[in-house]
């Protein structure tokens, strides 16, 4: 049986190599094509719910693989990859569809929507 097929490295901050978009979006949706995203215009500065965590699996016990953070109220929770899929179940709640990576070194955000992969913009320092 073959190995499991490893994801691509995740893209740095604010370097956007193409090269690992594409492979993300290629491991992600199947295809290297940009899907547009028709929801940039609910996209916004958020502050975080937590700095601590996923505060649903912090009350479980639980941990997590990955961070991510809701760009519409700055719900942060754990990712699709975490046994309790907890930002998946927010956007399930909420119809928040735009989320970005709250780990260091992950630079993207992800409309659930539209399954679009997106590069953060860029906004000047609070």
């Amino acid at each position: 049986m073959p190995a499991a097929k490893k994801p691509p490295a995740y893209p740095k901050p604010r370097s956007h190599p193409k090269k690992a978009y594409l492979e993300l979006r290629e491991h992600w949706t199947g295809t290297r094509a940009e899907r547009p995203c028709t929801h940039l215009g609910l996209m916004r500065r958020v502050t975080p719910s937590s700095t601590e965590g996923c505060a649903e699996c912090l009350a479980l016990g639980d941990d997590w693989p990955h961070l991510r953070i809701c760009l519409i109220c700055g719900y942060v929770g754990c990712c699709d990859m975490a046994k309790n899929h907890h930002m998946l179940n927010h956007y399930r709640q909420t119809g928040h569809m735009l989320i970005q990576s709250f780990e260091p070194g992950e630079d993207w955000i992800w409309c659930y929507e539209d399954e679009a992969l997106l590069i953060p913009p860029d906004w000047p320092p609070r």
